[in-house]
């Protein structure tokens, strides 16, 4: 009998939930913990780590799943190795259902980096008013900058004030829209913007307004991870699970 698990927290995620629903297959979602107010999903739902990679091996023998899908963030990185090291122990299917990622197109001002550390390098010299469209996690290595101002924007009203000298916090949720977006680095003056290389569509419109202002782009490139069987659609997971709906 399959049983599937779901490692959530993505857009794609919650409409692969919502495709596994609708055939009545039996799964389990999973989020992180990372936002206060997570999306309600139309299937059984926990929240938090499991522990590593022993936690996550337990609760698959417990919960007796048969397939996981990585549908994570492409920058939960330890998540998603845990995925391919647990999986791998249990003899059990796994899939990670992933974005594109983005590439620079004709007007792009991007200087490609590949850690939060190189990205707080590449903001040193005079002040600018820095767009950090990077999530809570990685606030305080920006401390290393501090002669400039900082916008965030996040999911969430910070619980406790971020260490930065001087930002601004912005609260949103996307998808965003060009248009908004537009108005965001008008309104606040933004000379640069610092972003990881998330892909899809619901954060993509920062770049094109990026490219339309001619602004500066530090661009945080993915993680290595370990080989893994990767697909980009609902579709392709549903395939995948082919048989069983």
């Amino acid at each position: 009998m399959i049983k599937i698990l779901i490692l959530g927290g993505t857009s794609e995620a919650s409409a692969l939930a919502s495709a596994v629903a609708k055939r009545g297959l039996p799964a389990i979602f999973s989020y992180a913990g990372r936002v206060n107010s997570p999306k309600a999903q139309p299937l059984p739902t926990r929240i938090g780590g499991f522990g590593g990679v022993s936690g996550l091996v337990a609760f698959l023998a417990q919960e007796r799943i048969t397939h996981i899908v990585d549908a994570t963030h492409p920058f939960a990185a330890q998540m998603s190795a845990n995925v391919v090291a647990a999986a791998a122990q249990c003899g059990i299917k796994a899939i990670a259902l992933t974005r594109p990622a983005w590439r620079p197109v004709d007007g792009d001002q991007w200087q490609s980096v590949a850690s939060i550390d190189e990205a707080v390098s590449a903001l040193a010299g005079p002040p600018q008013r820095v767009l950090l469209a990077i999530g809570r996690m990685h606030l305080a290595a920006f401390d290393a900058q501090p002669q400039h101002h900082y916008v965030l924007r996040l999911v969430d009203q910070p619980t406790s004030p971020p260490s930065l000298a001087d930002y601004t916090a912005v609260i949103d949720r996307g998808p965003f829209t060009l248009e908004g977006d537009l108005a965001l680095l008008e309104t606040q003056r933004i000379e640069r913007i610092v972003c990881k290389n998330s892909g899809g569509e619901g954060a993509a419109s920062k770049l094109t307004a990026a490219r339309r202002l001619g602004l500066p782009v530090v661009m945080i490139e993915r993680p290595h991870l370990p080989p893994r069987h990767e697909v980009h659609s609902i579709d392709d997971v549903i395939s995948w699970l082919g048989g069983y709906y």
